[in-house]
């Protein structure tokens, strides 16, 4: 998780653009990722390669630093990150026939970086400073709403009450597990609060360059089809473009503005679906023998395509569901729900933080 712990920071961080240089092609040859790693690791110290063939994008790492990129074409030049400060323009490494090319004055261009990590005494460490559990709905806005007939009584459940205590419940878990974490509920009681408002709530924590927030939506689900059950977990679909970037910070360097936002984009959707992945694992652990899964998905939902961070959605089950909501009004049975999140999202932010 090291190298995504980077990148993750990256997009947290105030993206000082400290330089932004330009290193001629000079020597032309190219190296394999074997051959690349063995030159970068001439001084000794381990180096690791991350590739994601989704964005088609790459990281090294060593020592606590970081360098990410995106393939281009042979010949082409490209833009390279590097602790989330530093832009370089290099070569750019190519894809041919399946197989990753390295330029030399890529490769060199990394080498020397290394050198200077080696010289550096503190590498940097970044960390999950806030978790944000959002409880849907509230107030004036019920949500789904279930009525049923269970052990011959008359159950009406509503989601605005659901979430918010499983949501409590989770709150207090994260409290007690990260006493160094600010962990923070959007609501606390049942009242309205905007879509907008949760959102602005999520990204108005003020965080240190190395520091970053996740944010957790939770919610129930309903459906005209009674038979329908199950819990899922949702992501933002990695084809909607936001707006991460603050113009006005890079006035002198506005040509690089669209390739920033979309590597950060690329970096958000990578974080929420490991987080989501992380969660729908635990409960597939915790309630698998009672609940199906209907799996990861994405969907441009409000709160998630808002929030700039990484960011999940978790639909509990479905109230229209008799068997659901069976399960889900045992009190005794919610606590599996809350204890499922909360392993999962503990997962995530150990693997984050490289615990």
């Amino acid at each position: 998780m090291h190298n995504r712990r980077f990148l993750i920071g990256l997009v947290f961080s105030s993206l000082l653009l400290l330089s932004a240089q330009i290193v001629g092609f000079g020597d032309e040859r190219v190296l394999t990722l074997d051959e690349t790693l063995k030159n970068l690791g001439s001084s000794g110290d381990e180096v690791t390669f991350r590739w994601d063939p989704f964005f088609q994008a790459g990281v090294f790492s060593w020592a606590e630093q970081y360098v990410s990129f995106r393939v281009g074409t042979l010949g082409e030049t490209g833009l390279v990150i590097r602790n989330g400060k530093e832009i370089l323009s290099l070569p750019t490494p190519y894809l041919e026939q399946g197989t990753l090319h390295f330029p030399l004055a890529f490769v060199n261009a990394l080498d020397k970086a290394l050198e200077e990590t080696l010289a550096q005494e503190a590498p940097v460490q970044f960390r999950i400073a806030a978790i944000v559990v959002d409880p849907g709905h509230g107030g004036k806005d019920t949500g789904a709403v279930g009525n049923h007939t269970i052990k011959g009584k008359p159950v009406r459940v509503q989601e605005k009450d659901l979430v918010l205590k499983i949501s409590k419940d989770l709150h207090s878990r994260l409290s007690r597990s990260f006493p160094d974490k600010q962990v923070l509920l959007t609501r606390d009681k049942d009242t309205f609060i905007s879509l907008d408002d949760r959102v602005a709530i999520a990204n108005g924590i003020p965080l240190k360059d190395n520091e970053a927030t996740v944010f957790i939506s939770i919610h129930a689900n309903a459906s005209f089809n009674k038979h329908v059950r199950g819990y899922e977990v949702w992501y933002l679909n990695p084809e909607y473009r936001r707006t991460l970037i603050d113009q006005s910070k890079y006035k002198d360097v506005q040509e690089v503005i669209p390739i920033l936002n979309a590597m950060l984009e690329e970096e958000f959707t990578s974080e929420s679906i490991r987080m989501a992945e992380s969660i729908l694992k635990r409960f597939d652990e915790t309630l698998g023998g009672d609940f199906p899964s209907r799996g990861i998905k994405e969907e441009e939902w409000f709160v998630v395509r808002n929030a700039r961070m990484p960011s999940v959605l978790v639909e509990l089950g479905f109230l229209s569901n008799e068997t659901d909501v069976t399960l889900l009004t045992d009190d005794a049975y919610l606590q599996h729900f809350s204890e499922a999140l909360h392993k999962g999202i503990m997962d995530f932010v150990s693997e984050f933080e490289g615990l």
